[in-house]
């Protein structure tokens, strides 16, 4: 039975943790090679810098290949809903596209962002979920409507790190942030579900009717509750960065008006205010509480050039992490397939 990568919570808390464990000696250079003669070809619906370099390095530093395909840009554009007429601008079906990528390659990724429509409808993440459907090897979620796995792992891998290989009890704020788009919740929701596996306490902090997917909520909940936690919702930024000891910077989109974007874009308007400053950053434990982004960033929007650029900035060293979890995952995917 193949082992699809879609979700961490798929994975379950404990095989996240070892892949943690993992991460750890590969970033040492305990563990050279390993996936000789292995290929990962990676789809990539969506821009990318981070996963696609990342994933490239992974391969080539143990011994693989990495073959990258941009539907629409060098290869044929996509057509993902099943029993489509096909007499529009879409030349192949994701269906022959997985099935034929799953006799090139050893493990497939696939990035796909959320598109329009009814949030019940997207929210059931369906490109993703046909990719794993249709291809008859692995699939990694290179970030699709619901969740950045890969994002989590090095999200986690930078909490153990900055606390000493012990986050738990340790508070974890997730702020929402202005940003001139609506932007996907599959990062916020991911990052909160890493700071819960972790048993850290998790406050999201964000304005009224920007909540999470309801179901994601609930499971952050159940998560931190299981590891002797809590989670926490405040609509006042300055009150929830108080004590932190961890502030994730991270703007989405209101779920609630997701199929009304007009409505969406009025509301977030009037929400520019909401960023990291200097000043809010003070109040964080001892002032020096540390920051996170998973990058890009809208500098001086979503947070100010002075705190990234600051000493408690940890945004470098997550990306750097995502090489070294994403190594972990495929040794762990891979060298016994």
């Amino acid at each position: 039975m193949k082992r699809d990568f879609l979700s961490m919570e798929s994975w379950g808390q404990e095989r996240c943790l070892a892949l943690l464990d993992l991460a750890d000696r590969v970033k040492r250079g305990e563990i050279p090679g390993g996936l000789e003669r292995k290929i990962m070809a990676m789809v990539f619906m969506d821009p990318s810098l981070r996963t696609r370099a990342s994933f490239e390095a992974a391969m080539f530093l143990h011994g693989g290949h990495g073959i990258v395909l941009e539907p629409g840009k060098g290869s044929w554009s996509l057509e993902t809903e099943p029993g489509a007429v096909m007499d529009g601008t879409t030349v192949e079906h994701i269906k022959d596209a997985a099935r034929v990528l799953g006799r090139y390659a050893d493990v497939l990724g696939v990035r796909t962002f959320p598109r329009p429509g009814a949030w019940d409808t997207v929210r059931q993440d369906h490109v993703i979920r046909r990719f794993a459907e249709y291809c008859e090897k692995p699939i990694i979620n290179l970030e699709s409507t619901r969740r950045h796995p890969c994002q989590g792992l090095a999200d986690a891998m930078t909490l153990r790190e900055q606390f000493r290989g012990d986050p738990r009890g340790k508070r974890f704020v997730l702020l929402w942030a202005w940003h001139p788009k609506a932007l996907p919740t599959a990062v916020p929701a991911s990052a909160a579900i890493s700071a819960a596996m972790l048993g850290m306490e998790v406050v999201i902090a964000r304005p009224d009717d920007y909540e999470l997917d309801p179901e994601d909520t609930a499971l952050v909940r159940q998560l931190a509750r299981d590891n002797g936690a809590m989670i926490h919702i405040n609509n006042d930024p300055d009150d929830a960065l108080v004590g932190a000891d961890a502030v994730y910077v991270k703007s989405w989109g209101s779920v609630k008006h997701y199929d009304r974007p007009e409505e969406e874009a009025a509301m977030r308007a009037g929400l520019r205010d909401w960023r990291l400053t200097g000043q809010r950053l003070r109040s964080t434990r001892g002032g020096k509480g540390i920051v996170m982004h998973c990058l890009p960033v809208r500098r001086n929007v979503e947070l100010d050039d002075e705190i990234i650029d600051g000493p408690t900035s940890v945004v470098v060293d997550q990306a750097e992490n995502r090489l070294h979890a994403q190594r972990a995952l495929l040794l762990e995917m891979l060298r016994s397939a």
